[in-house]
């Protein structure tokens, strides 16, 4: 038997492209609209990383999150945050059990056991129980009395989270926030956008995402593609430009803007740089190439830093907002010539 073919760098790109092209089509066939929200989402999965989602009550976050698990072929867990709930009704406990006249504890896995967990409302549990997926997100496992139990990959977090203002809600601890690839904010529909929400949702058509991957072939297939992605390249001036822009963000550093000294407490951290490469890594895949470009840097700016800028009293009483003060930096930053 002859050995079997080589798969060349062009064709594995373009099974990425492929690839993410049929996720988003499926995607699509549920959710109206918000395409870049569901861009960013799938990005972070490939980049190996969590998403933060915000909007206000009804615009189809927790739909969007259980579609694109549906399309992937992934399994599927859902937590409500509710004030009441406890870390344990999240990563599991130990159960006493009885057999053959002995009892004994077993460990009964909590619903964090999943390849895409939806944490639904996070921000209306205590900052207690928010903690509790701090380990999951990070280290890829979870810590019950003494034993660590991993989470089979690929393993992702898609948290909701309604505006900190409205009543019930706790801020999530800024070490939380930090471990979230992504935060994408999701907007209200189009008038032409809520006209066809409304003829797929009160018709007697169902709309359902069908799978992309072979049956129980997605976990592996994910993870050659998150693979691929590590494998672009970066060239050093790209490199410069993603620290200068982290540095640019620190006030009162040697590269910060008036405005990020005037506005903010605290920058990003270095897990912020990560996302921006990973994020451009992707970015550059989906164009075709295996290098990546300052343009792939700049369109990840925004869903991966705004979220790791603390901003101070000045800023919140005069209403500047994180991304007001990226977009003044990525304005006053420029990028080094090709």
């Amino acid at each position: 038997m002859g050995a079997a073919p080589q798969i060349t760098p062009t064709e594995r790109v373009a099974e990425f492209r492929r690839t993410f092209a049929r996720a988003e089509a499926e995607v699509g066939k549920v959710i109206v609209g918000h395409e870049q929200v569901v861009r960013k989402t799938l990005t972070a999965l490939f980049a190996g990383g969590h998403v933060l989602i915000e909007g206000v009550p009804g615009l189809g976050k927790t739909l969007m999150c259980k579609t694109a698990s549906d399309a992937l072929g992934l399994s599927f867990k859902r937590i409500q945050f509710t004030p009441d709930l406890m870390p344990s009704d999240i990563v599991g406990t130990q159960i006493l059990s009885e057999a053959d006249g002995r009892r004994e504890f077993h460990f009964k896995p909590g619903p964090i056991f999943a390849h895409v967990v939806l944490g639904d409302e996070i921000n209306r549990a205590t900052p207690k129980t928010q903690s509790a997926v701090l380990e999951a997100m990070e280290e890829r496992q979870v810590t019950v009395f003494g034993t660590t139990y991993p989470l089979e990959p690929p393993f992702m977090v898609l948290a909701t989270q309604n505006p900190i203002e409205l009543e019930g809600t706790y801020p999530l601890p800024e070490a939380q926030m930090d471990r979230f690839l992504f935060k994408v904010v999701m907007g209200s529909p189009k008038p032409e956008e809520l006209r066809e929400i409304l003829n797929r949702t009160t018709g007697p058509t169902m709309h359902t995402a069908q799978p992309i991957f072979p049956p129980a072939g997605a976990p592996a297939a994910i993870e050659q593609l998150k693979a691929l992605v590590r494998e672009v390249m970066v060239a050093e001036p790209v490199e410069r430009y993603v620290i200068g822009l982290i540095g640019s963000c620190a006030p009162n550093g040697p590269g910060a803007i008036p405005e990020v000294s005037q506005y903010l407490r605290f920058g990003p951290s270095p897990r912020g740089a990560q996302a921006l490469i990973l994020c451009a890594k992707v970015n550059a895949l989906l164009d075709g190439r295996v290098s990546v470009s300052y343009d792939d840097v700049a369109d990840a700016v925004l869903p991966a830093l705004r979220h790791r800028l603390l901003r101070n009293f000045q800023a919140e009483a005069e209403n500047v907002t994180t991304d007001s003060i990226l977009d003044q930096v990525a304005k006053r930053l420029k990028q080094p010539r090709a």
